[in-house]
């Protein structure tokens, strides 16, 4: 049993280079990717961005996340004890690390004179 997961994020904001940065999270059964966030944020580096409303609940659909390559709620997304790897969604526009922005693609509003 592995009482550590490494998490590797995509970090940057838009117009930047993006980078990966790997954090070593302690692992329990069950946890989300969303607890490791959390964690990260908490223990290693409070710069990371990410949204999330609600907590293991998958109502709220903020957290959504690649994963893998598969979009995912990191709230509904639990951990193996392996290595993830996560990313922004690609359909959203970047603001910074795996924060996108929320407004829908169809619905881009133009500014008004």
């Amino acid at each position: 049993m592995t009482d550590t997961v490494a998490v590797t994020i995509q970090r940057g904001a838009a117009g930047e280079t993006p980078r990966d940065d790997i954090f070593t999270v302690p692992y329990r059964e069950g946890m989300s990717l969303l607890d490791a966030l959390i964690w990260i944020r908490a223990h290693a580096d409070p710069t990371l961005a990410f949204r999330y409303s609600c907590i293991n609940a998958n109502s709220c659909k903020e957290c959504v996340v690649s994963v893998e390559g598969r979009t995912e709620y990191a709230c509904t997304t639990r951990l193996t004890g392996g290595a993830v790897s996560v990313r922004p969604i690609g359909n959203k526009r970047l603001l910074r690390d795996l924060a996108t922005d929320t407004v829908p693609p169809k619905e881009k509003f133009a500014a008004q004179d």
